[in-house]
């Protein structure tokens, strides 16, 4: 059953509700059509003088009658049966706004929302908003109040039309378009109420002028009905051209797309490729055999950090800035989000990316550890061959003396002095343990640091420690022939003993002496370095007693001269108790005196050398700091410029490369402190007290800095395509911004879900507390923040208002373009779709259509309907 309430009835409960859904429902698009405008002027105009004519005037142009106010108010009191407040005379511009207010003030008293609809706009002469206001009148007031079995007003007005025609021939109401344009359906509705009025056998489906003027002239002469459409306009198809147009422009958009999902895809695949061929270079731990060796690698290393990496980054910020651009563009034309194919998301690139650095930093800590390594390395080798050489030099003969015989031909003196000198020789041997232990230990760290060439040390090592051991075999044996000869000799020469014992330790202790002045050192700072230079000083200290101890030495053999001279013995010329003699003292003694001011030098320079590296590290301490600062001061910088964007876009735009080229100018400075890093490197320097910035640090910030200010302007690049694809003015896009900033509390960026939620009160929406409210906002949630985040960045905030206020594409559209040039067949062939269609989007269309499986098909029909709803939905088109 149908329900007519009477125009000046209140509205129910829910008629506010019911008006809305109606509202969204009004083809806004068609309306910018020339041919849907005109009609829909012609036929808002005849409904409203229908009631004008009431209270004695009338309208002639619908966008300049309703300037004043005056008869708009007067309209309203008409339809409404109520007075509004008295109007204002007066012909100024605050007189009339002040009149259309009071007009939608009375409006809004009735429980209807006008988005969008101002009073400006109507005092203006505005036609859109004009033709959307007397939409709403009657909405509101002339079928807001239709219903049928609970649906809304316009459903259960195109249920009752399809209840009434359904037993008529050749009749079928689908919508309130093309299902009425053979005139047909008006006449059985007049048929089924007055079958008097109408003789329907006689019309005919191929004469809608005919049936539509009879319907048109039979209701306004028996019925009362004002004629406001005509015929011949009002159901003439839509123009082809337009139709063409539309189907064009969505078919540019979407091949459009489709080049920008290539281009992504191309460019994503390149810099995934390049980070894998570039991961397993860097996670190559082939260990070298050489410092240089390693070196050549670090500087390879240097190489790709400052030549091969840095477009590589550029490549990833514009991949991620061609990303958000195609998103941006499909969400603005209604198509569904762009999903890579699978591993080339931008998440899967920064976790590539993220697993590159990683190497990166692994492979150059290796690459400082193996050069530490070598070199410690290298100064070990160089130290056992020294040490070998010396103990060699020592042991050279010493293994055919133990083995000689002569003490069976000697005289008792001279067994006496055999073995006297075997007993310095033991003195001598036990002394040079400690070297041959030193060599083994050396030995031993060398093959524990896995040194290169460790088997040709371990075979000289081996050879030392066997002919040690033979050593003090033959040593042994010799002491123990000796000590039985012994009991037959009983003279000894005190003073060749007490010479020889003294001698030997001395002589070693020269030796030792000269070793440690000629020893190899390696350090890495200062304090090292003056640890050395104590020793040293140390060591030259206890040189006067040494010096004593040889002077006594030496007068030792002078009494022997002294003694054999007044005694008239004659010597042999040789101590038969030890080989070392005086002068061979003497001459260790000014060979050691002549090592140590070469030492003093060794010292100073290496002290020197350690001054420049101090020098070095505080100059890129000096110039990390400052850069360190920078890049901290320009992201806060950057950050507070996202928040606070002042003018234009445009000139938003152009303020931000202009602080994006500022940035870059800064590049000089980094390439500054890339050479201090170089000669940090070069000159082996691993730590640095002066400043808490590493080299990668910076890095990393500065490639970040870059990123953010190229995601900024992105992000204005993007606010300029939703400006102007849906039409949004400069001052609304202030007022978005203005409203997003007062609730934005923590200068995040996003609104969390209760900012927005007052955001939208603030607004005027209804999501408050109550069970419509939360449904009314869970649904603008799902549309602002689909993937439940929890939070709204701007960019889909200015999405939602602008969707809100603004025009777009539907596949219902398309589709009806379609129909138009099909001829208002269900399908359509591609002979027709090259007629209508430029050349490259008609082969767009045939290829991509599917074969339409209606019944009323022919050879070669295609399905356009299947085709426009998967532009709007998941598709592979």
């Amino acid at each position: 059953m149908v329900d007519y309430h009477a125009a000046n009835n209140q509205p129910s409960a829910g008629g506010a509700q019911s008006y809305m859904v109606q509202e969204n429902d009004w083809d806004r698009d068609l309306l910018l059509d020339p041919a849907w405008e005109k009609q829909q002027r012609k036929t808002f105009t005849a409904w409203c003088n229908s009631h004008l004519r009431k209270a004695g005037t009338q309208i002639e142009n619908i966008e300049e009658d309703f300037r004043d106010g005056l008869k708009l108010m007067l309209l309203l009191e008409v339809i409404s049966g109520e007075r509004l407040p008295k109007p204002e005379r007066g012909k100024m511009r605050v007189h009339k706004i002040n009149n259309v207010n009071k007009a939608l003030d009375f409006i809004a008293s009735k429980g209807v929302k006008l988005v969008s609809i101002g009073a400006e706009e109507i005092v203006d002469g505005n036609v859109k908003m004009t033709l959307g206001m007397i939409w709403t009148i009657i909405l509101r007031f002339a079928i807001q109040d239709i219903s049928v079995e609970e649906t809304s007003a316009k459903e259960g007005l195109l249920l009752w039309c399809q209840r009434k025609t359904a037993p008529y021939k050749n009749v079928n109401v689908q919508n309130f378009h093309i299902s009425w344009k053979d005139g047909l359906a008006f006449n059985a509705l007049i048929h089924r109420h007055r079958p008097d009025l109408i003789d329907y056998d006689s019309l005919r489906k191929d004469d809608p002028v005919t049936n539509l003027n009879n319907a048109f002239e039979v209701a306004e002469k028996h019925l009362d009905i004002p004629k406001m459409l005509d015929a011949e306009v009002q159901f003439d198809p839509l123009d082809v051209s337009t139709a063409a147009n539309r189907i064009c422009k969505v078919l540019a958009v979407n091949q459009e797309n489709e080049q920008m999902m290539e281009d992504y895809e191309k460019l994503a695949s390149d810099l995934l490729e390049w980070i894998r061929r570039t991961i397993p270079w860097l996670e190559d731990r082939t260990q070298e055999k050489t410092v240089n060796d390693m070196q050549a690698k670090q500087e390879d290393f240097r190489d790709y950090r400052c030549v091969h990496k840095p477009p590589k980054v550029q490549e990833k910020c514009q991949l991620e800035i061609s990303f958000n651009t195609l998103q941006t563009k499909l969400r603005l034309s209604n198509r569904p989000a762009f999903m890579p194919s699978e591993g080339r998301m931008v998440s899967d690139i920064n976790g590539a990316w993220h697993t590159l650095e990683g190497a990166e930093k692994g492979y150059e800590e290796w690459i400082l550890s193996e050069i530490r390594r070598l070199e410690r390395l290298e100064h070990l080798a160089e130290k056992f061959h020294q040490k070998a050489a010396i103990h060699e030099s020592w042991t050279d003969g010493k293994e055919a003396m133990l083995k000689q015989k002569d003490y069976e031909t000697s005289t008792l003196s001279e067994v006496k002095a055999l073995l006297r000198k075997h007993e310095a020789f033991e003195s001598d041997l036990a002394a040079h343990q400690d070297r041959v232990e030193q060599i083994a230990a050396i030995a031993q760290e060398l093959n524990e640091l896995d040194y290169y060439d460790s088997a040709s040390v371990n075979t000289r090592c081996q050879k030392i420690c066997d002919q040690w051991d033979l050593l003090g075999t033959l040593t042994q044996s010799r002491k123990e022939s000796l000590e039985r000869t012994e009991k037959q000799l009983e003279t000894i020469d005190e003073l060749y003993l007490e010479y020889a014992k003294r001698a030997a330790p001395f002589n070693n202790w020269m030796e030792g002496a000269m070793e440690d002045l000629q020893d190899m050192f390696i350090v890495h700072n200062i304090e090292e370095i003056q640890g050395l230079i104590t020793a040293h000083e140390q060591f030259k200290s206890t040189l006067a007693e040494a010096n004593k101890e040889r002077e006594a030495i030496q007068s030792i053999q002078a009494e022997v001269q002294k003694i054999a001279q007044s005694n008239g013995i004659k010597l042999s010329g040789a101590n038969p108790y030890t080989t070392i003699t005086p002068s061979s003292i003497d001459s260790k003694w000014e060979k050691a005196m002549t090592m140590v001011p070469q030492r003093d030098s060794a010292l100073q320079e290496e002290l020197n050398k350690q001054n420049s590296n101090d020098s070095l590290r505080a100059k890129f301490a000096t110039q990390a700091n400052t850069v360190g600062a920078y890049i901290q001061e320009k992201m806060e910088e950057i950050g507070r410029i996202s928040i606070e964007m002042n003018g234009t876009l445009e000139d938003q735009l152009t303020n931000l490369k202009d602080y994006q080229k500022n940035i870059m100018s800064y590049m000089p400075e980094i390439n500054k402190l890339e050479g201090f890093h170089q000669l940090i490197q070069e000159a082996l320097i691993f730590d640095n007290q002066y400043t808490p910035y590493t080299m990668e640090h910076l890095r990393v910030g500065w490639e970040q800095l870059l990123t953010t200010i190229a995601r900024t302007i992105n992000e204005v690049e993007n606010q300029i395509l939703t400006r102007d694809a849906k039409g949004i003015s400069q001052e609304q896009l202030y007022e978005y911004r203005a409203s997003f900033n007062h609730f934005d509390k923590d200068h995040s960026g996003a609104l969390q879900a209760e900012e927005f939620k007052a955001c939208l009160i603030s607004l005027g929406y209804d999501v408050e507390n109550d069970k419509q409210g939360e449904g009314e906002f869970a649904r603008i949630m799902s549309i602002v923040d689909p993937n439940n985040s929890g939070a709204v960045t701007f960019q889909a905030f200015i999405d939602f208002m602008s969707r809100e206020t603004t025009d777009t594409d539907t596949a219902d559209q398309v589709i009806a373009s379609f129909k138009i040039l099909a001829g208002d067949k269900n399908y359509i062939t591609a002979e027709e779709l090259r007629r209508e269609l430029p050349p490259d989007q008609a082969e767009y269309c045939i290829a991509r259509m599917a074969p339409y499986a209606g019944p009323d098909g022919v050879p070669g029909a295609l399905d356009y309907m299947s085709f426009s709803t998967a532009l709007y939905g998941e598709s592979d088109l």
